[in-house]
C-alpha cells in the first residue's frame, strides 16, 4: 500500500475510532443489508465484475479514496449515520483494515448487483442476501465477544437495520434474463421478493433487532441507463419500470403494517425514496442540478463500474451539477438529499 492510501485509511479510522468513544445516539449502530445502493466496499473481496476501487469513483470522498463504493463520494447511509450522531462513514464488513472497534458503531454487509433473488446475485457472483445474513451472524458473535453480553445485547438491540434493495432483481435479473420472466409474471414475482423480505426480517427480529428500515424502490425506470436504452418514450424514462417499482413499493408498504402487527415491541419503517428522486429528476434546475438525465462518469448513458474510469474523457468536472455519478448510480450530493429526505419522514421516527 502506497503512503498516500496509508495515511488516508489512518485518517478513516481515526475518524471511527473518535466518533466510537463520543457518541451516545438513541441509535447505538447502523447495521446496512443490500446493494451497491449501500455497499461500502465488500465487492472489492471478490471475484467479480462489479467493483468500483478505482478512480474516479471516489474522487470526492475524504482523502479522494476510491473504497468501492459506486459513487463519487459518500452514500446515503453514510450521512444517515453522522446524523445520528454516529460516524460519518460505515464501513465494509469484508474490509481487513477495520476491526470489530470500528465496526461495533456501523457496519454494511451490502455487495454491489445482489438483491433479494438468489439468481441476481448469481448474474454477477457477488454476496446474496442469505450470505449477508450469515456475515451479520459472524458480526454478532464478534460484537458480543467485544463488548460482553450485556452490552453487545443492548447495541444490536439499539442498532437500527437498514434494508435497501431491490433494484436489481428487475434490472439485471427479472428483466434481463430468461430463467425468472418465463416462470412467472411480474406480479408473482415481486410477491416472491415481498416473500423473502418477510422472511429475513423475521429473522433479524429473531436476533434481536427492533429498529428496522425497508427501503422501497426509486423510479427505476428514470435511471440514465434506463433512458438511453428506452428509445419510443417521449419523456425517455421507462414507464412500464417506474409503474413495477411503485406496485412493489405498495406491498413493501403493506409488508410493514403486516410484521408491525405481528412481532411484538418490532418498530419497522418504510423508507421512501421513490418521491425525493421522482421530484428531483422530474425537476433537477429547482435543486441546483444542471443535469437529471445522464451520468457525471464518461457519456453518463451506459457507464458503470469497469467501464467507468479515469481513461474515458468525457467525464463532468463537477459531480454535483448531476443528479447521477454513472448511468446507474446517484451522485454524493444526491444521496445527502435521500438522506434528509428519510431524517425528516421514516428514520425521525428512531430520533
Amino acid at each position: 500500500m502506497s503512503l498516500k492510501l496509508c495515511l488516508q485509511h489512518m485518517l478513516l479510522v481515526h475518524l471511527l475510532f473518535c466518533f466510537t468513544q463520543i457518541t451516545t445516539a438513541r441509535v447505538s449502530a447502523i447495521i446496512v443489508f443490500g446493494d451497491s445502493s449501500v455497499d461500502t466496499g465488500n465487492n472489492n473481496q471478490l471475484q467479480t465484475m462489479a467493483k468500483s476501487n478505482f478512480e474516479p469513483y471516489g474522487r470526492d470522498f475524504i482523502g479522494g479514496k476510491p473504497t468501492g463504493r459506486f459513487c463519487n463520494g459518500r452514500l446515503a447511509t453514510d450521512f444517515i449515520s453522522e446524523a445520528f450522531g454516529l460516524p460519518p462513514i460505515i464501513p465494509a464488513y469484508l474490509d481487513p483494515t477495520f476491526t470489530i472497534q470500528n465496526f461495533s458503531t456501523g457496519v454494511s454487509f451490502a455487495s454491489a448487483a445482489s438483491g433479494y433473488d438468489n439468481v441476481t446475485a448469481d448474474v454477477l457472483s457477488v454476496i446474496p442476501l442469505w450470505k449477508q445474513m450469515e456475515y451479520f451472524k459472524d458480526y454478532r458473535r464478534k460484537l458480543i465477544a467485544f463488548q460482553g453480553l450485556t452490552k453487545g445485547s443492548k447495541t444490536l438491540k439499539n442498532a437500527l437495520y437498514v434494508m435497501s434493495l431491490g433494484t436489481n432483481d428487475f434490472l439485471e435479473n427479472y428483466y434481463t434474463t430468461p430463467r425468472r420472466y418465463r416462470q412467472q409474471p411480474v406480479d408473482q414475482y415481486e410477491n416472491f421478493l415481498v416473500g423473502i423480505a418477510e422472511k429475513f426480517i423475521i429473522k433479524l427480529y429473531r436476533f434481536g433487532a427492533r429498529k428496522i428500515d425497508l427501503t422501497g424502490l426509486p423510479p427505476m425506470g428514470c435511471l440514465p441507463l434506463e433512458r438511453a436504452t428506452n428509445f419510443f418514450s417521449a419523456s425517455n424514462c421507462n414507464e412500464d419500470y417506474n409503474f413495477v417499482a411503485n406496485q412493489f413499493n405498495i406491498k413493501l408498504q403493506n409488508l410493514v403494517t403486516k410484521l408491525n402487527r405481528q412481532l411484538l415491541g418490532l418498530k419497522l419503517v418504510y423508507a421512501d425514496v421513490y418521491t425525493p428522486f421522482a421530484k428531483v429528476v422530474n425537476d433537477p434546475i429547482s435543486y441546483g442540478f444542471d443535469n437529471g438525465e445522464r451520468g457525471c462518469c464518461a457519456t453518463g448513458l451506459f457507464e458503470m463500474g469497469y467501464i467507468c474510469n479515469t481513461r474515458n474523457p468525457f467525464t463532468c468536472i463537477d459531480a454535483n451539477k448531476y443528479v447521477f455519478w454513472d448511468a446507474f448510480h446517484p451522485t454524493e450530493r444526491m444521496y445527502s438529499i435521500v438522506a434528509d429526505h428519510l431524517m425528516k419522514t421514516s428514520l425521525g421516527a428512531f430520533l
